[in-house]
């Protein structure tokens, strides 16, 4: 009983000499507790929109149809499509895509009404700048959206001319009724997808790099030993005591994090919130244990640890899957992808919060996010000879 208890004292010690330390150095309030903070509000507000809306685009009409005009005004009425300029020829249009005044143009040639009318097929083109990958995609999918409007309009004339009646005209024109449902982000919210992996990589990030730097700080500032004798000589109780004040900090980021996204900003979540901050919770002690692991592999070695931390945050980024399919990757990254923890949290995020699955169906995430808690047992033995041999390494 009195060992354990002069573990619990151990442990208290070692978490206000950590309290004090935080208090003393702003750099810490800075990383725990402001960056993320300036983070939430800034992605959100950056996207409020959900998508970018009136975005310029030019027209050559070289028809100058009473049809091409009313596709022009059909074109600038899409909400992420704004018509700035209209150009005499091709050329022009080109050049104000080069120099950024557009980030794409609508072609319609020359007597393209009247080839249509005449069954001869003309054909109209459109042109992106898809160095703006966004923008130029989102203009694509309007002129796409256009042409085919057109198309329909000069194929309903064309009939109407044969005879046909609205009816039946239109029944050739549409003999298939299709019907689009997008699930899970029905909106198409571009902040709704990118803020709810982009921010919980922030933070995994910053704490990576705190995690490694606090614990770096200790050798480069010769206080191991003090800190390893203050813990009873144990290395659990040194970590342990070490990070919890930080894993608070953490936690309480991470529980604002999930009642701004999901109860203010109203971001889909269909597996309730208190699922969303358990696993939450769960991905900011995995961090914490990878950092720590980082270190422990890296003994005295706070920039190479601390480079290596910021290499897997930024990583975890493109192999996470949210932003190009790990299926599609190389066979070699897509398994790689396990090894981030970003990737589980963004796989529990998808069976969670957007297709509602209990959580017995993403227990493999669940499982690897465990794992990564328990990887500081594996550097144990590093650590107690780091504390007692290893000097600070610049």
């Amino acid at each position: 009983m009195k060992e354990r208890e002069k573990k619990y004292i151990a442990l208290w010690q070692v978490m206000q000499r950590e309290c004090r330390r935080l208090v003393s150095r702003p750099l810490y309030l800075f990383c725990m507790v402001i960056a993320p903070l300036f983070c939430y509000v800034f992605f959100t507000t950056l996207m409020d929109s959900g998508l970018p809306k009136d975005l310029q685009a030019g027209v050559v009409d070289m028809d100058d149809s009473s049809t091409s005009r009313n596709i022009v005004r059909n074109l600038d009425a899409f909400s992420q499509t704004g018509v700035v300029a209209h150009y005499s020829n091709v050329s022009d249009a080109r050049i104000a895509v080069q120099e950024g005044k557009i980030y794409g143009f609508f072609y319609i040639p020359k007597g393209t009404t009247e080839k249509a009318m005449a069954s001869k097929q003309p054909c109209v083109s459109f042109y992106t700048n898809e160095a703006y990958f966004v923008p130029g995609t989102l203009l694509m999918k309007d002129m796409m959206t256009a042409s085919e409007i057109l198309s329909l309009a000069l194929t309903r004339e064309t009939l109407y001319a044969k005879g046909y009646d609205e009816r039946a005209a239109m029944a050739v024109i549409r003999p298939i009724v299709v019907e689009a449902h997008p699930l899970n982000n029905p909106t198409l919210d571009y902040s709704v997808y990118l803020s709810n992996i982009v921010l919980p990589g922030i933070l995994i990030l910053l704490i990576m790099l705190s995690t490694t730097y606090t614990i770096g700080l200790e050798w480069k500032q010769r206080t191991q030993r003090k800190w390893f004798r203050m813990a009873d000589y144990s290395v659990t109780t040194a970590l342990v005591g070490k990070l919890l004040p930080q894993t608070v900090l953490y936690v309480l980021m991470i529980l604002f994090y999930d009642v701004y996204l999901y109860r203010f900003m109203g971001f889909p979540c269909n597996c309730g919130i208190a699922a969303m901050m358990g696993i939450g919770i769960l991905t900011v002690l995995a961090s914490q244990a990878f950092g720590v692991f980082l270190f422990g592999v890296f003994s005295g070695q706070m920039r190479l640890a601390m480079c290596l931390s910021s290499l897997w945050g930024i990583l975890s980024f493109s192999l996470a899957g949210f932003t190009y399919p790990t299926t599609a990757m190389a066979p070699v990254l897509g398994r790689l992808a396990a090894l981030f923890p970003l990737r589980h949290y963004y796989l529990l995020y998808v069976d969670q919060a957007l297709n509602g699955y209990p959580i017995a169906c993403a227990w493999p995430s669940v499982v690897a996010l465990l794992l990564f808690i328990m990887l500081p047992l594996a550097v144990n033995g590093r650590y107690r000879a780091a504390f007692l041999k290893y000097h600070y390494k610049p």
